[in-house]
């Protein structure tokens, strides 16, 4: 049977300055835990520390850039591009210019599971 997400919920979001994130499907606003699509909206100068999730991340970036810094290189996400950071790849998120971007996160974003740098 369909459900309807008739609105995100809001949820607090790591890094600084303060970014927005709006969870549609997730553990917080649906209850589902095998996938999580929320959108960010990050102003300019934002980053958050390095993590190393458990989980599969794909960002379509629809405003701006994200820059997703890897092992071996950076790469700069622009509006119109996507980007997947798999399960268990340490990785650091920033937006330098600032960013609005979709997020999917499989399976569901946790904070158990996102293993941030302190």
């Amino acid at each position: 049977m369909a459900t309807l997400i008739a609105s995100p919920t809001r949820v607090e979001a790591a890094g600084h300055p303060p970014k927005t994130i709006d969870e549609f499907v997730g553990r917080v606003n649906s209850g589902t835990a095998q996938v999580s699509i929320a959108r960010m909206r990050s102003p300019a100068g934002w980053e958050e520390p390095a993590q190393q999730p458990e989980f599969d991340e794909y960002t379509l970036v629809l405003v701006g850039a994200l820059r997703v810094e890897v092992a071996d290189r950076t790469l700069d996400v622009r509006a119109g591009q996507a980007v997947i950071v798999h399960a268990g790849e340490r990785v650091r998120y920033s937006t330098p210019e600032g960013a609005e971007y979709v997020a999917v996160c499989l399976p569901a974003f946790s904070p158990a599971t996102v293993h941030r740098d302190a």
